[in-house]
């Protein structure tokens, strides 16, 4: 079994089908990361198992995130397979707690950034944010609603008010793909890809019950919930993940 080596900011890393996964808690993420910030910019992916999955099958969407300096198991399945493949998570750093968890702890002068959701959910996350945390310094947001045409005024405008954090949410792949396009503008600074957690800490979608989260079933009530829009992700990414997972297992 191979074991787990050193990446990005000394996390363990370890290779599953072919994506380094990170190996870290949130609460040992959110320091790191605020200490991080000026030697950036650096790009951090929440990952799933439609994310490595991806990676292993599509070469377009594994070219848009090799620029991706830590991968996040955000995922309770990923997190046994990190584990399985000699990792050591006592969690997964699931996107929407992750943020939560920020917005409670973030560190007296960080300032923050969101890019995503609609008009709506961005509109009541901020709402939320301002009522948890009042001193969470957030320097500026936009909706994900947005044309390539209208970018570059986009990313100006961020560097303009000089964020530590810029939270992306604007699903998969767009996200990956924005933060691929733009991270090289950045001269410091963390861009995270976050996707569902603006609607889960927005309250504009519900999440799964914890009990299901600890089954790693997460994806099913979404299934549930979301039917038409995500059987087919869910069968081809699922599908495709344990495939490579067992060969890879083999040796293969």
């Amino acid at each position: 079994m191979t074991t787990a080596r050193t990446g990005w900011a000394g996390l363990l890393v370890t290779d599953v089908i072919g994506t380094d996964c990170s190996s870290v808690s949130k609460e040992a993420l959110l320091p790191l990361l605020e200490e991080q910030v000026a030697s950036g910019p650096w790009a951090l992916d929440f990952t799933n198992v439609q994310i490595v999955a991806m990676r292993r099958t599509e070469p377009a969407f594994r070219e848009i995130t090799d620029n991706v300096d830590a991968f996040i198991p955000d995922s309770e399945v990923l997190r046994w397979a990190v584990n399985w493949r000699g990792g050591q998570m006592a969690a997964r750093v699931y996107g929407p707690d992750f943020l939560a968890h920020a917005i409670r702890h973030t560190a007296p002068g960080t300032r923050h950034y969101f890019l995503g959701g609609s008009a709506h959910c961005l509109s009541e996350l901020l709402a939320n944010i301002q009522r948890l945390n009042p001193r969470m310094q957030v320097v500026g947001s936009n909706d994900g609603y947005f044309d390539e045409s209208q970018n570059d005024a986009l990313v100006s405008g961020i560097l303009a008010v000089d964020p530590d954090f810029i939270w992306v949410g604007l699903g998969t792949p767009k996200q990956q793909g924005w933060i691929h396009r733009n991270k090289s503008r950045f001269s410091r600074g963390v861009l995270l890809a976050v996707g569902f957690a603006f609607d889960v800490n927005a309250g504009t979608k519900k999440d799964a019950p914890r009990f299901l989260q600890k089954m790693g079933l997460t994806w099913l009530f979404r299934l549930l919930s979301e039917p038409r829009r995500l059987f087919g992700r869910y069968v081809k990414y699922n599908s495709l993940f344990l495939w490579h997972l067992g060969r890879q297992g083999r040796g293969r």
